[in-house]
């Protein structure tokens, strides 16, 4: 896990701080909602074609590894 999450970059003078894909201004967020919107990972990469898989892969494992630090309130409704 430690090795993709290299591709992530945080910087507080690129992008406000926000954690970005290493050498781009591309946010870890936007692909995470993009991710969650429906989006394919081949869509994404046609959309930003220097992105690459791995660059998604890490995205998403930032995600996972911020989730283990800190949650987001939901309801406790049930699905139909």
């Amino acid at each position: 896990m430690k090795e993709i999450l290299k591709r992530i970059s945080i910087d507080p003078n690129v992008c406000f701080g926000k954690p970005c894909i290493r050498g781009t201004r591309i946010w870890v967020s936007l692909i995470l909602d993009f991710l969650a919107e429906g989006m394919s990972v081949k869509k994404i990469l046609e959309e930003y074609p220097h992105l690459t898989q791995e660059d998604i892969r890490a995205a998403i494992a930032y995600g996972a590894e911020m989730s283990r630090q800190r949650y987001v309130e939901i309801s406790a409704g049930t699905l139909k």
